[in-house]
């Protein structure tokens, strides 16, 4: 995994637990750690943190985010509400790899009651170790800019 990276996290309730663990990894690995979110397990609106992370990074706060919530699915619909976010939910390696390389993603989603720990980290560290390919894939990224308010 790439080092010394600043790196906006965020999750529902539902992704508490597992956002906690990332951040641990995240900051063993030499990274900065944006957490915006929750404090604890309390019931919370997933859509709430996901503008959070989408309002973070349009703000420069940092320039890759990682959100999670149950499936990964509503807060990956939460942040791409915005534009210039391409938030990508990754269930495994291959997947988060791809979002990077093929889609330029700026923000991972996971799905906390989906997949594991272990590959939740792994994905974690595809993500930010992938670089964008360009290329044949530029112009395609280029065009998810253009639609959106």
């Amino acid at each position: 995994m790439a080092e010394g990276k600043k790196i906006a996290i965020s999750s529902d309730h539902a992704g508490f637990q597992l956002k906690a663990l990332v951040v641990e990894h995240l900051k063993k690995a030499g990274h900065e750690v944006i957490d915006l979110g929750p404090a604890n397990e309390d019931r919370v609106d997933y859509p709430d943190f996901g503008f959070k992370l989408a309002e973070a990074i349009n703000a420069g706060e940092a320039p890759v985010g990682i959100a999670i919530c149950g499936s990964g699915i509503g807060i990956s619909i939460a942040v791409n509400r915005y534009k210039g976010m391409r938030c990508a939910l990754a269930h495994d390696v291959t997947s988060a790899r791809l979002s990077r390389l093929h889609n330029d993603a700026n923000v991972i989603a996971l799905g906390a009651r989906l997949i594991g720990v272990e590959v939740a980290l792994d994905c974690v560290n595809v993500f930010l170790s992938t670089a964008f390919e360009g290329g044949r894939h530029a112009g395609r990224v280029e065009k998810l800019g253009k639609c959106g308010a």
